[in-house]
């Protein structure tokens, strides 16, 4: 009996502790964003020290796109064609980034969206935690 009221008390707090987010947040999806780490479902976590791509995501009125970029020394990116077109929708006071591309479209979760951070999950329920990207340049 004790296990299952600790087992309730955790999960009380662990989904007390979820952000709530509102429409207003949706703006801080723009601009660079670099991949931190992913944690998968088995609890492994996967860190990335170094990222040769940033995501570069643009919305306005829930809709946009996201681009893959390569920073260069320069403080220029590279990039291809590949735009993927997203749109945000909400269901049940949760947020989900819809992607669509012509290859396919998915979803993923918002689950914390903050001026400097932004943590997304996917069907798989991987968490990717991302940072803001902060540019460099050698000239």
């Amino acid at each position: 009996m004790k296990k299952a009221l600790y087992i309730l008390v955790l999960s009380f707090l662990f989904v007390s502790c979820k952000q709530t987010i509102t429409d207003q947040d949706i703006n801080k999806i723009n601009g660079y964003w670099e991949i931190e780490k992913v944690l998968l479902k088995d609890g492994e976590k996967k860190d990335y020290k170094m990222n040769e791509t940033v995501d570069h995501f643009q919305v306005s009125n829930n809709k946009g796109f996201r681009k893959k970029l390569m920073p260069q020394f320069d403080g220029t990116y590279l990039t291809n064609d590949v735009i993927e077109k997203i749109s945000i929708s909400s269901k049940d006071g949760s947020y989900f980034i819809n992607y669509s591309t012509s290859y396919g479209k998915w979803q993923e979760e918002i689950v914390e969206i903050k001026d400097s951070t932004l943590v997304l999950k996917n069907k798989e329920e991987q968490e990717y935690y991302y940072k803001k990207y902060q540019g460099f340049s050698l000239k």
